[in-house]
């Protein structure tokens, strides 16, 4: 059997609308929040949701102490540019930059995703 579709990924976070704000912006993808949960659908139907989870703790990366467990690599064309959106929307950079094709950043909730040059 062939998937015909991205699965959908879902984070735990403090505050699902705030992470669907981050990312419906970053992705241009619309968002809709409920309480204690949320998500962001693109228009050809991939989603991401974000469930609110009570005492959350974000990953400490690159450490292995409260792994990452997963994390998003975002296609880009132009990293500088990219960067500056995502920092304007609310993202920090990692000190920790291992490569020079991508950049590692943390999301409002302290997941770590990378703005990579496709």
């Amino acid at each position: 059997m062939a998937i015909a579709r991205f699965p959908s990924i879902v984070l735990d976070c403090p505050d699902p609308g705030v992470l669907a704000a981050f990312y419906g912006a970053m992705l241009d993808w619309k968002s809709e929040v409920k309480p204690g949960w949320a998500e962001i659908r693109a228009d050809y139907g991939d989603c991401i949701g974000f469930q609110q989870v009570e005492s959350y703790t974000p990953p400490q990366w690159p450490g292995q102490d409260v792994p990452q467990q997963m994390h998003i690599d975002v296609n880009v064309d132009d990293l500088d540019a990219a960067e500056a959106e995502v920092l304007a929307l609310g993202a920090t950079k990692h000190e920790h930059q291992p490569g020079t094709t991508f950049r590692v950043f943390l999301d409002p909730a302290g997941h770590p995703f990378c703005l990579c040059v496709s």
